[in-house]
């Protein structure tokens, strides 16, 4: 079968093809296997941003409109693929366990206040806490549910911390944009409190 013919058979069986610069987009996130930015993909790539742009939104309408097992999510900014999520509940006796049944109420806590606060230090943490987080933080770090994703601008330079893929794909949300809304109280209760003394790192 000539290369015309099967490119004909692969349109019918999976939809268009991809274009060469949505492609190499596609690729590129596939090999990094985290959140890649738009600005750090236009420099891998080559690409200005508003091709680089225009690739990722052809992959997720492709993606999307032609039911692959992931989808091509965005957050804070950055794109990962992930799981389509009709298929989590087929995954999850294979590859995830609930994490609630894992997790003491300290960690499930501390675990909550890093999804809805990131980035956040281990001090913030602490603050919002009122007791100290360091055990549960090396726990969650150790679990992959949580990583460092920065450091702070202030004496010291202390880590930042958010969440991970892992933890995306354990609690069935597709971004941290999918997190359910807090109410004002839970919102007041959640921002960390300024600090001014040196933070460790």
């Amino acid at each position: 079968m000539d290369r015309k013919r099967q490119a004909g058979k692969a349109e019918s069986q999976q939809g268009p093809l991809l274009s060469t610069e949505a492609r190499l987009v596609e690729v590129i996130l596939f090999l990094e296997n985290e959140p890649v930015s738009l600005e750090r993909l236009s420099k891998m790539t080559s690409l200005s941003e508003e091709t680089t742009r225009n690739a990722i939104t052809e992959l997720q309408e492709h993606y999307r409109e032609y039911l692959h097992g992931l989808d091509l999510a965005e957050s804070q900014g950055a794109f990962q693929f992930l799981p389509s999520s009709d298929l989590h509940d087929k995954l999850r006796s294979c590859y995830g366990r609930r994490v609630d049944r894992r997790l003491s109420r300290a960690a499930l806590e501390t675990l909550s206040i890093v999804a809805y606060s990131q980035p956040i230090t281990r001090r913030e943490i602490d603050n919002i806490r009122g007791v100290s987080s360091d055990t549960i933080i090396r726990l969650l770090r150790d679990r992959e549910y949580i990583k460092v994703i920065g450091r702070k601008d202030v004496p010291g330079h202390p880590c930042l911390y958010g969440t991970s893929r892992k933890f995306l794909f354990e609690f069935n949300l597709a971004s941290i944009s999918a997190l359910p809304k807090l109410s004002d109280i839970d919102r007041l209760r959640f921002e960390a409190e300024p600090t001014q003394e040196k933070e460790e790192a």
